[in-house]
């Protein structure tokens, strides 16, 4: 297939006030504000504290970087005007989390009718990363490949240690909030293309999901692009940590693609293990052990890391994203991952307004 693969992101931000540091329900207010400059890039989440936005498809890390920086400039103004700042994190860290204020539409309307009290919990925010892929079939092959990944990917990205007011223990709450769900998580070891098809048609069937879009598995096909959409992130810090991500999804696919090409198998971990190693890295994060499933034991989740970008390093080259996937990844790897600068933040004075503060600024 061509190369280079597109790369493009959802973002979903919450709104705080900035005296109390609480979050706010005013997204109907600034999705309103923000839409003058961003049109139907910006629009609301399944609660009112949330805002969520999307760039355009990128060729360009570079020029994919510029939109995010810029998107999320604009609906920082748009808050401003509205009193408000925002804040990219996984959870919410004050005020009253559960229940949300849920947004109004029949869609919300029917996952609160359908759902009951899982969307109580559901004031989290995500970034989505999409890679261009050539049809659903490919989908789901690099899918296969590149699922094993996941809690190396979590721990990297984990950024919600913190829920309405205390530290849950975790790096990724909201890793752990969203396997409620009937239908999240890793996403199966699929056989074929038809077996995807017959087992999304039978959730859809037995009303486990409303359609397509209630697919949250950690990978999935998108129902409405071209593309293979990645879910399991936390909302990202800053700007940079998504480019990353965003980086290394692209070189994971394109990994994914010339294994598929050359006959090589996937990895299938049994899915007990996987599910294992992804809540040990939505606990442990970047900084702890994580499970290696190749060996099925214990190794630094740094290392894992390391050693993952070393596999890609052909694949960073043919998108010609070496050189800045490991500055932002160096970059991380000294400073941690958002997690755990959120609680280097409230280390300071033991004050959680400091560490909304902190996301405040990094946006």
């Amino acid at each position: 297939m061509p190369f280079p693969l597109t790369v493009g992101a959802e973002e979903e931000y919450l709104l705080v006030d900035p005296v109390t540091r609480a979050v706010s329900a005013e997204g109907a207010k600034v999705v309103a504000e923000a839409a003058d400059e961003l049109g139907d890039r910006v629009g609301p989440e399944l609660t009112d504290y949330q805002v969520e936005v999307r760039t355009d498809p990128h060729t360009s890390l570079t020029t994919f970087a510029e939109q995010v920086r810029a998107t999320r400039a604009t609906v920082a103004r748009a808050a401003a005007r509205q009193g408000l700042r925002i804040i990219s994190s996984g959870t919410p860290v004050l005020g009253q989390a559960t229940p949300p204020p849920l947004t109004t539409g029949p869609r919300y309307a029917r996952s609160a009718a359908m759902f009951g009290a899982l969307d109580d919990e559901q004031s989290a925010c995500a970034c989505h990363i999409h890679v261009g892929v050539p049809d659903l079939a490919t989908a789901v092959q690099v899918s296969n490949h590149l699922r094993p990944w996941i809690p190396v990917l979590i721990a990297l990205t984990g950024n919600s240690p913190y829920w309405s007011g205390r530290d849950t223990g975790h790096t990724s709450w909201r890793t752990t909030t969203w396997g409620r769900w009937p239908v999240a998580g890793p996403p199966p070891y699929f056989d074929s293309l038809s077996h995807f098809e017959d087992l999304v048609d039978g959730l859809i069937a037995t009303g486990t999901v409303m359609d397509r879009g209630g697919l949250y598995w950690d990978i999935r096909p998108s129902h409405h692009v071209p593309t293979l959409e990645f879910r399991f992130a936390d909302a990202a810090t800053t700007p940079e940590e998504t480019v990353l991500l965003a980086g290394v999804l692209r070189a994971m696919t394109t990994a994914a693609l010339e294994a598929i090409a050359t006959g090589e198998p996937a990895l299938r971990p049994r899915p007990e293990m996987l599910r294992a190693a992804c809540w040990h890295a939505a606990r442990h994060g970047l900084a702890g052990l994580g499970i290696d499933l190749a060996t099925g034991g214990l190794s630094p989740a740094i290392g894992q890391v390391d050693r993952l970008l070393s596999r890609l390093q052909p694949a960073l080259l043919t998108h010609g994203d070496s050189e800045l996937i490991h500055t932002l990844w160096a970059r991380q790897r000294t400073h941690g991952n958002g997690a755990e600068r959120q609680r280097a933040a409230h280390r300071t004075r033991g004050s959680l307004t400091d560490v909304v503060d902190h996301l405040i600024a990094s946006v």
